[in-house]
């Protein structure tokens, strides 16, 4: 047998586009039971990268491994999972039952559903390749931002390149020895500073053997990393709408540049007045399709950066068009349609101490930076195993009640909305929003596709 025998890259990163749409009666999150689960083995990590919410000022963060008996608890969820993705802010090869809980899961679930993880590599040896291969994991996702040696013991400190190399390596070799196909991938945080050496991953990528590869942006956890983000966070659709609008107003010797140096004046000149009006047509146009406008952050987006990101994308997306890597992508600028993947496709999240959650965005406490503005986030947790059943948690009426409201995507979208952060949603508690709904998602970026992981 090959690498490529064993070592599939086809429809690993994501493959919701082979199922058709469930309906009503069928939608996952609405089931009787999670479709997949995100487990926090670990909480500790070997290494201190950059982007990460562990090395944040301010943060708080209890470091703790998950007991057996914790993860024995999720057993009657597992015969109804399509995945089993075992990581969380930890290194999940830092618990030593990993491959226990892998050999706990495997023959509960359906033959179809895959149990994976990802993971920076460092602790990959050949005897730890066999034991994971041996016990049953099918997908391992390494980070690696950078094909450069250089670059990524800057990103990410305390580790080294060529050990993701290795890693690779004793990964293939594992899975000719057992005779067992697993899946292996990259996950890429795309920032400005690295964000041109996506093409030369890919590449990089292709000549390990790598199947897949995942991009996502950097959600800035300190004020000094927030501006290092390489994408919008406006909706694809409030920035085409102030453009079409901008562009006009050009065409007629109006410069909406001027807008904040003029609205607020009681004496305004025809000139003026003609910036001003033009931004007020142009903001009920927007309104009539159910649209606000971020005025102050449309105005001052980074439209030549936004290009650069684009085309290193399309370099990246023709080379592994060509070398056969299945790369997916986020979006450089947020999507005016939402849709919660965690939500919509079943997920539950479980901490390490046995806490369930719904979703990344309210899985930790956290602070972040995005558009101007701060955001304090409290993880929204629906129960502990060590109270309950994870089928009863899921089934309780709180936690069924959140994802019913989530999938109506009734809540607004703030960073949007010329005032965000406000006091509604600013602070950690959203006891309701400006459209009066309850669920703590208006400032989650995460349904928009600017950020992927495995899943």
């Amino acid at each position: 047998m090959t690498h490529t025998d064993l070592v599939s890259g086809t429809g690993t990163a994501d493959d919701r586009g082979t199922r058709e749409a469930p309906d009503a009666a069928e939608r996952p999150a609405l089931r009787p039971h999670p479709t997949k689960l995100f487990v926090e083995v670990t909480s500790r990590c070997n290494l201190r990268c950059a982007m990460c919410v562990k090395q944040a000022p301010g943060q708080e963060a209890h470091d703790g491994d998950m007991a057996e008996e914790t993860f024995a608890r999720l057993a009657p969820a597992f015969p109804h999972l399509d995945a089993l993705v075992l990581n969380g802010v930890g290194e999940s090869l830092l618990h030593q039952g990993l491959e226990r809980f892998i050999e706990l899961a495997r023959p509960a679930m359906a033959p179809s559903a895959w149990i994976g993880f990802q993971t920076n590599g460092q602790l990959v040896t050949r005897k730890r390749a066999l034991s994971l291969v041996g016990a049953g994991v099918d997908r391992i996702c390494i980070s690696s931002d950078a094909a450069s040696p250089e670059v990524f013991s800057a990103l990410r400190k305390g580790g080294k390149h060529e050990k993701v190399e290795t890693a690779f390596a004793a990964l293939h070799g594992a899975a000719e020895e057992r005779g067992r196909p697993i899946s292996l991938g990259v996950e890429f945080v795309a920032m400005r500073d690295n964000v041109h050496l996506l093409p030369d991953l890919v590449r990089w990528a292709s000549q390990n053997h790598v199947g897949f590869v995942i991009v996502t942006h950097m959600l800035p956890y300190s004020e000094s990393m927030a501006g290092s983000v390489a994408f919008d966070p406006n909706t694809d659709r409030a920035r085409q709408i102030f453009r079409d609008w901008k562009e006009r107003a050009a065409a007629g010797g109006v410069d909406l540049d001027r807008y904040f140096q003029l609205f607020m004046r009681f004496h305004r000149s025809p000139e003026e007045e003609r910036v001003v009006e033009h931004v007020s047509r142009m903001v009920e146009a927007a309104s009539a399709e159910g649209v606000t406008l971020n005025l102050a952050s449309l105005l001052r987006c980074d439209e030549a950066m936004l290009r650069r990101v684009r085309a290193c994308f399309d370099e990246a997306e023709e080379i592994a068009r060509r070398e056969g890597v299945e790369l997916r992508l986020p979006a450089t600028a947020a999507r005016h349609d939402r849709r919660c993947d965690f939500v919509e496709d079943g997920a539950a999240f479980v901490s390490w101490d046995g806490d369930l959650h719904p979703c990344y965005f309210l899985w930790h406490r956290y602070r972040c930076y995005l558009g101007g503005a701060r955001k304090e986030v409290r993880p929204e947790a629906f129960g502990n195993l060590r109270d309950r059943d994870v089928l009863a948690i899921w089934n309780g009426p709180a936690w069924r009640a959140f994802r019913q409201q989530v999938v109506k995507y009734e809540f607004p979208f703030c960073y949007d909305c010329n005032v965000a952060l406000c006091d509604y949603v600013q602070g950690e508690e959203v006891k309701q929003d400006c459209h009066l709904g309850t669920v703590p998602c208006p400032a989650c970026l995460w349904c928009t596709g600017v950020f992927q992981c495995l899943r």
